[in-house]
C-alpha cells in the first residue's frame, strides 16, 4: 500500500510540478502590452490607434504582447494560454487576433480565432512572420517589424466580411471611469441640482427629473446603462420621499451617500481604466495561427 501510494503521489507531483511552473499570463493593459521596454510610448501609440481603428471600423480586435521569454514553455501553448486568458476578439464572432513575441527566446507566434481563420490562415501568418517581421528583428528594428505586421495583419482582416460593429459609446476620456460615486462634490452638485428641480417643478415632477438627472450623469461618467437606471430610480425615490425621513430635508446628505449601493454597477466603469479603456471581447481561440524565429 504505501509502494502505491508513492507512485500515485509521484504521477501527481510530475504532473502539477511543470503547471506551477509556468509562466503567468501578462495583464491586459492594453492593445499592447510591452513587458520588456523595447518599444518606445511613440511606438506604442502608433500601433494602438492603428488597432483602434480596426476595431472601430470592423469590431475586429488585434492585441500586442512582448515578453521577455517564456521560461522554456513553447511559444504555441503560452499564445494559447494569453489568447484564451484576454480573449481578444468579439464573443461568438470570435474575430480576435493576438502577436506574441518572446524576445529573448527570439521566438513569435501569431494566434487566430476563430472567425478569422478563413483570411488569417496558417499560411498568411506564416508569411507575415517570414517575410514582413522577423527580417526586421534580425536587424534590431523590432518597432518595425511589429508595425508592419500589425499593419499587414489589419490589411487582410479589412478584406473580410463580418458582422457591422455595434455602434460606438461615448468615448469618454479615461479618468471619468476613476470618478468614486462617494465624492463629496459629486454627491453636493446632485443635492443641490435636485433641490433645484424640485423647488421649481414640485414634488412629483421635480424627483422625476433629478431621477433622469442623475441617471444621465451616471452614464455619461461611468457609461453603465443599467447602473444609470438604477441611479435614477433610487434618486426619484429619494427626492420624492423625503419629507417623511425622520430628520427631514437636513438628513437628504446621508441620504445620498447610501446611493453608493448602486455604485457596485459603476464600478464596471472604473475596471476598464486598469486596462487603458481596452478589454477582450470574449472571443475563442483554437490553435489557429503560426510560428516563428529570427
Amino acid at each position: 500500500m504505501r509502494a502505491l501510494r508513492a507512485v500515485v503521489l509521484t504521477l501527481l507531483v510530475s504532473w502539477a510540478l511543470p503547471a506551477l511552473a509556468l509562466v503567468a499570463v501578462p495583464q491586459l493593459t492594453g492593445r499592447v502590452v510591452d513587458r520588456t521596454g523595447t518599444l518606445s510610448s511613440g511606438d506604442v501609440a502608433q500601433i494602438t490607434q492603428a488597432l483602434a481603428d480596426l476595431e472601430r471600423r470592423k469590431g475586429s480586435q488585434i492585441a500586442v504582447l512582448i515578453v521577455p521569454t517564456t521560461d522554456g514553455e513553447a511559444i504555441e501553448p503560452f499564445s494559447l494560454r494569453v489568447a484564451e486568458a484576454w480573449k481578444i476578439g468579439r464573443k461568438k464572432v470570435d474575430d480576435g487576433a493576438l502577436l506574441v513575441v518572446a524576445k529573448n527566446d527570439r521566438r513569435l507566434r501569431i494566434e487566430v480565432g476563430y472567425g478569422l481563420e478563413g483570411v488569417l490562415t496558417d499560411v498568411a501568418t506564416k508569411r507575415i512572420i517570414d517575410e514582413m517581421i522577423t527580417p526586421k528583428f534580425r536587424s534590431g528594428d523590432f518597432a518595425g517589424g511589429i508595425s508592419d505586421g500589425v499593419n499587414r495583419m489589419i490589411g487582410l482582416v479589412n478584406g473580410e466580411k463580418l458582422p457591422e460593429p455595434e455602434p460606438p459609446h461615448w468615448d469618454r476620456p479615461a479618468w471619468f471611469g476613476n470618478i468614486d460615486a462617494f465624492n463629496p462634490f459629486l454627491l453636493f452638485v446632485v443635492y443641490v441640482v435636485s433641490g433645484m428641480l424640485r423647488s421649481a417643478l414640485g414634488r412629483l415632477l421635480g424627483s422625476a427629473a433629478s431621477g433622469v438627472f442623475v441617471a444621465a450623469l451616471a452614464w455619461f461618467l461611468w457609461g453603465s446603462i443599467g447602473a444609470a437606471l438604477a441611479a435614477g430610480v433610487f434618486v426619484f425615490l429619494i427626492v420624492v420621499f423625503i419629507d417623511i425621513m425622520p430628520s427631514g430635508r437636513s438628513s437628504s446628505g446621508g441620504g445620498w451617500s447610501g446611493g453608493s449601493s448602486s455604485s457596485g454597477g459603476w464600478s464596471s466603469g472604473s475596471s476598464s481604466s486598469s486596462s487603458g479603456g481596452f478589454s477582450g471581447g470574449g472571443g475563442s481561440f483554437g490553435g489557429g495561427g503560426a510560428s516563428g524565429s529570427w
